[in-house]
């Protein structure tokens, strides 16, 4: 137990950031493989590097690149069926890549944490927020309940999170997405360790919450000292957050340097596709269809600026959102109504895209399920291709949604698991459309290729497919009919850039081939910059900006799309530092 002993007395914290020096984490020429039906699959190769004190290395690459499998191996959380088959591990020059598991145990939340990347599933839905975060104090010492109970409050008053003595005594449910990835930040944070695994810790949050988050973690590391490996798939939030890149693909590292270096010359044609299909970091800022919307605002109803003269001819509008509201109500004889959505009213031109944007609980959702035909608004009217489709009942709203379809956000939650690839994307033909068995199944075939999707996986479940696979599946299932309008709910969030560039491609194209419409629902502004022609900024179920989207993003007429702009990780990084080479298939 010597070397564990000696190991826990270099811990993080300035005094140890002084030594730069010496690195906290070091890996040597590491190999990972599993296990797998008798046969082992080696799937990260020959990766060395080290982090120092008060360092972020960001570790970036597609899905199946190897870099979580990388970062699970030096925290010692691979599956059962990974192995190290060759290298070292070191932390603070200590080798613990083939420890048991009883002695990292004493390392983890000590000297090596994690902030994992789901807030809602890494907490016990349970337990109460001050339970949990004592429990890691409680793991490592044994302090006196109330010393304990003084740290817990502490610990999320630094973390931010308001009226902890109260938040102590909730649970998980009661909290959002922001405050839950809060507290996992302060059990990682408890014990000051001297490296932090960060494992996509903001993919799920809104842009504005997002760069909070980031902000702490950055805030954390400079007082204490502690090294950070940052994974993430999101390209801008690595460049403008990491001291170091590692780009992986394969279970290879492809290049490796200091941010600013790779971002000005990468030397590897890999790494320069995926800073060119990330769209903070591109210089295509410009939306990629040629935008039929003229410069400046097009106001209806409410917004707060008013509208100006069109240059143009407008186009039919496909869409009429005409001063609609919803109200919920919460239960309870004292509770208030909810009101989701407030007197918002916009249009959207056939053969657009409208994006529609904002934070959690801003009305974005409960808009699109109007919009859907799955909720009635309390007040207000919609107009699809000029029918008000509240007034729509049984058969008639039925066949309406042939015209309309959802892509959602989760492709996870939204595939029948049990049901083959073939029969997901087939369900609607049956549904709607009088084909015989040849015609559905090219149909099937048609879109399937048109979202890259192997025909030699439509035979499969969707178990067996990554989630950026599973989610072509569910744009292949609501373009299979063809519709008029298509509703995206965050429907690129999942994908890898190189994916994601596709998808909006083919996006595109289907726009310019068939006329489409396009409702778009993200928090990754960089995104919406590129794909849409008009914007609608939400803020707690008002439409407090509407309007091209150069103008949104040039000359945003409310503060609150301001601070939305200003937080859109990347914009640190000047887009034209990065080389714009030939477009080339990867």
């Amino acid at each position: 137990m010597s070397l564990l002993h000696s190991l826990l007395g270099l811990g993080g914290g300035p005094a140890a950031a002084q030594d730069n020096a010496a690195p906290v984490l070091e890996l040597d020429d590491v190999c990972i493989a599993y296990d797998s039906a008798g046969q082992r699959r080696r799937v990260v190769h020959n990766v060395s590097f080290a982090i120092h004190p008060g360092e972020v290395v960001a570790l970036v690459g597609e899905s199946g690149s190897g870099k979580t499998t990388t970062a699970q191996a030096i925290i010692g959380l691979l599956a059962e069926n990974g192995r190290l088959e060759q290298g070292d591990i070191r932390l603070n020059g200590v080798e613990i890549g083939r420890w048991p598991q009883r002695r990292l145990d004493a390392l983890r939340g000590a000297r090596i944490s994690l902030i994992p990347q789901d807030p809602t599933s890494s907490l016990n839905p349970v337990k109460t927020i001050g339970s949990q975060v004592a429990e890691i104090l409680s793991i490592h010492g044994r302090l006196p309940r109330r010393e304990r109970n003084a740290r817990v409050i502490a610990l999320l008053t630094r973390v931010g999170l308001s009226h902890p003595e109260q938040r102590v005594h909730q649970y998980p449910h009661e909290l959002s997405g922001g405050m839950k990835q809060r507290v996992l930040i302060a059990i990682a944070v408890a014990l000051r360790p001297a490296l932090i695994v960060a494992d996509e810790p903001t993919s799920a949050l809104d842009v504005t919450v997002q760069k909070r988050i980031l902000d702490l973690i950055d805030e954390l590391r400079r007082e204490f000292g502690t090294a950070v490996l940052f994974v993430t798939h999101d390209l801008a939030v690595a460049a403008e957050r990491a001291d170091r890149l590692l780009v992986f693909r394969h279970g290879r590292v492809q290049e490796q340097g200091p941010t600013a270096e790779v971002l000005r010359a990468p030397k590897n044609e890999y790494t320069r596709q995926l800073f060119n299909d990330a769209p903070a970091l591109s210089a295509r800022h410009s939306p990629l269809p040629p935008s039929p919307v003229p410069p400046g605002p097009v106001s209806h109803g409410p917004a707060r600026h008013g509208p100006a003269p069109r240059r143009q001819a407008p186009a039919p509008l496909a869409i009429v959102v005409d001063n609609v509201s919803k109200t919920f109500s919460l239960g309870g004889k004292n509770a208030a109504p909810l009101r989701a959505v407030d007197q918002v009213s916009f249009t959207v031109e056939q053969g657009t895209t409208h994006s529609l944007v904002g934070e959690s609980g801003s009305g974005k959702t409960t808009l699109a399920r109007i919009l859907l035909g799955f909720q009635a608004p309390g007040a207000g009217k919609v107009l699809i291709d000029g029918a008000d489709i509240t007034r729509l009942t049984g058969e008639a709203l039925r066949r309406f949604r042939q015209k309309i379809q959802l892509v959602y956000q989760n492709p996870f939650g939204s595939l029948d698991p049990s049901q083959r690839l073939f029969t997901i994307i087939e369900e609607p033909l049956r549904n709607f459309a009088p084909l015989d068995k040849i015609e559905r199944r090219r149909r099937v075939e048609e879109m399937a290729d048109r979202v890259a999707l192997p025909l030699a996986l439509l035979d499969r479940k969707p178990r067996e497919l990554s989630g950026g696979q599973r989610q072509r599946v569910a744009i292949a299932r609501a373009l299979v009919l063809r519709p008029r309008i298509l509703i995206l709910d965050e429907a690129t969030s999942a994908l890898d850039v190189t994916v994601q560039a596709q998808i909006l491609a083919l996006l595109q194209e289907l726009q310019d081939q068939l006329g489409l419409t396009y409702i778009f629902i993200s928090h990754d502004l960089a995104t919406v910059r590129r794909i849409s022609h008009s914007v609608s900024v939400l803020f707690k179920g008002r439409q407090v900006d509407f309007g091209a989207v150069e103008r949104i993003f040039s000359r945003p007429g409310d503060d609150y799309t301001r601070e939305l702009i200003n937080a859109i990780p990347g914009r640190r990084q000047a887009p034209d530092t990065v080389r714009q080479p030939p477009r080339n298939t990867v």
